[in-house]
Order: C-alpha cells, then structure tokens, then sequence
C-alpha cells in the first residue's frame, strides 16, 4: 500500500514537469515476464532516480520497477482447476500411494500469486489382488492414517461381500503409544502432517471400520485386540513406511473419543 501512494504523489509530482518527462513502461510498451535485463525503459524509478528503469517481473525483487510497472504490467494470480478423483492404489496387498493432480487455468504473470501444488500423493492400502483375491488378513502391523480419510474410502472397495445395505458400525481401540521413529515428527506433506502428531506415552484412538474390517471376523489387522495388554504391537503410518512405532492396548469401546490430531483409522 505505501509502495502504491509513493508511485501516485510521484507521478502528480512528475507530472507538472510536462509531457513525456515520466518515460516508463507505458511509454516505452514493454512488460516481459521472468527476468530480462534488455527489458528496459528511460524514466522515473519507485525510489525516486531517474534512468534507466525495467519492466520485467524481476524488478520487484530488484527494486528498479519503473514508476507505472503496477499500472502498465499487472499483475496476473495463478488459477488451478479441481482436483482429479483419487487415482488407484499404487500396489495391491501391500502399503503404496495413490495421487490426485490439478490443471493450471491461467498462468501467474508480471509478479502475480504463484501457483499452489499441483499434485498431492497419498497413502493407500488395497484389499484385494489384481484377480479380485481377498488379501486383508494378511497384514502383521497395524497400518493407521489420519482419520479424515475416512470420508475418501468406500467399503465396496475392499471385497464384493460387503452389501451395500450393511450398517457394521465397527468399533474402536485405544492405544498408548511406547516408541516411535524420529521420521513422523519430520513429515510436513499437506497430506501427511498428521505424523507429527504423533507422540510417546500418548493414547490414540483408531477406528476399525469397513474396508480395513475383515468381512468374516469383523476385525481389523493388527488391532491388538487379543493381546494381554502388556503386548508390544506395531504400527506403521501410511504415506511415510519409515514412520512406525509401537503401542500397547489399553481398551477396546464403541465410539473412539479422543481429539481429532489423535484420532486415526485402520487402512
């Protein structure tokens, strides 16, 4: 805003000297994007020397715009498109990634907002092999993501013996966690900061829902639920495979009740 009022009080100011004395990027018709040294005009600068100014984008970085760069090269915002649907699983059986990407409608110019990401990756876990085999059961640790995919996943995605008028409510343990990898505190990924969440002598709250449910014994892998209490049990983030730790069980209940940083769901 100050930058604004200095290039108006310097153009009124200018501008008794006459016509043609300001010069600048309307004058001369050039504004270039990236940076471009030849793309230069003979007039007033933002601070007040007068020379040679420039009209690329790289002058607000260098402070040598000329005095009308705002007015005569606006700036022009980065536009995305939406998301894609989710992409499938990058492998069946065993812990891969899934990816979703967004197209760029306009391209940002003369300074304007850069895009944001256009591509986002994922955790995923298939339930099934290429030829339709159920391959749930076969996971050792327990495999966790944060509860807010819960709203990405379906239940028929994990065996066709799940009906669609089937209202399992699953059910939740409790976990205080013992250990875990210095690489969960590390992870800044849009789609995986919720590692960092994670921490020792914490209990969390993971549910146990359709798909991760296993359709005959209503159980998720590595839930822990047969253990004595004093059992070490693993786990492993999905997203990072070198975030993983240890927990022990403290209950199994109904409805999961922790806060929501520390509430995830078997994948």
């Amino acid at each position: 805003m100050r930058a604004r009022w200095r290039a108006l009080w310097l153009a009124l100011w200018l501008a008794r000297l006459g016509p043609g004395a300001l010069g600048g990027c309307g004058d001369a018709g050039r504004c270039c994007p990236g940076r471009d040294p030849a793309c230069s005009a003979r007039g007033w600068r933002l601070d007040r020397v007068y020379g040679t100014c420039f009209c690329d984008q790289a002058c607000r970085r260098a402070g040598d715009c000329c005095f009308d760069y705002d007015r005569a090269c606006p700036g022009r915002p980065c536009i995305v498109g939406e998301w894609s649907p989710w992409s499938g699983c990058s492998d069946q059986c065993r812990p891969g990634t899934r990816v979703r990407r967004r197209p760029v409608r306009q391209e940002p110019l003369n300074g304007g907002a850069a895009c944001p990401a256009l591509e986002e990756r994922a955790g995923c876990l298939e339930y099934r092999t290429r030829r339709g085999q159920d391959c749930g059961g076969a996971f050792a640790p327990a495999f966790i993501t944060t509860s807010a995919f819960n709203k990405e996943r379906t239940r028929q995605v994990a065996s066709p013996q799940w009906s669609a008028h089937t209202q399992e409510a699953g059910y939740c343990m409790e976990f205080k966690t013992e250990s875990l990898t210095h690489h969960c505190a590390r992870e800044n990924r849009p789609l995986t900061r919720w590692m960092q969440y994670l921490r020792e002598g914490f209990t969390v709250c993971v549910n146990c829902q359709p798909p991760a449910m296993n359709s005959a014994s209503l159980r998720c892998s590595g839930d822990g639920l047969d253990s004595d209490g004093n059992q070490i049990l693993h786990w492993q983030a999905i997203g990072n495979p070198r975030c993983q730790g240890t927990w022990k069980k403290v209950r199994r209940v109904d409805q999961c009740s922790c806060p929501a940083v520390h509430s995830f769901i078997f994948i």
